[in-house]
């Protein structure tokens, strides 16, 4: 039987991560110190809304992950991996940045009932991407709160 390759394995993609917070900042330093004498921490964003949820929203770790479109499992991860990053920082004295990550912003997220797809737009566009409809409506995210209005053509 042949050996099997490290390139002929097939790894599943990573599912974007919701994010629904909105950070007012997106780098942090201890007060006093030059930024160029600081070692800096990367935290992602999807690391800071796992935070955000579990730590300054009190969600329980399944809520959490239902709002952030991954597993009980995969949330639980992601929060250990940022409390980490923040504690190495806090102890060391280290810079925070926060980039990246490979997230879903919750922001302008619409539904398409007509083929079932979920999309991001801004409020331009009055149909779906995807099949053409004119019947979209903003998407429902798990424990968030949203007025729902239909979104498309006026007089349609």
């Amino acid at each position: 039987m042949p050996e099997k390759r490290k390139e002929d394995i097939m790894v599943r993609p990573r599912l974007r991560r919701r994010v629904a917070g909105e950070f007012g900042a997106t780098f942090f330093k201890p007060a006093g110190i030059p930024v160029r004498e600081l070692e800096t921490v990367n935290l992602t964003f999807d690391e800071l809304e796992a935070i955000r949820l579990t730590d300054l929203e009190g969600l329980y770790q399944a809520d959490a992950a239902e709002q952030m479109n991954v597993s009980r499992q995969t949330l639980g991860n992601i929060v250990n991996s940022a409390h980490k990053k923040i504690a190495e920082a806090l102890i060391k004295g280290m810079a925070i940045k926060i980039e990246g990550g490979t997230v879903e912003y919750m922001h302008n997220l619409y539904y398409c009932p007509a083929c079932e797809s979920t999309f991001q737009s801004d409020d331009s566009e009055e149909s779906c991407p995807d099949c053409n409809s004119d019947k979209i409506e903003p998407a429902e995210v798990p424990g968030v709160q949203r007025h729902r209005h239909q979104r498309g053509k006026k007089g349609v």
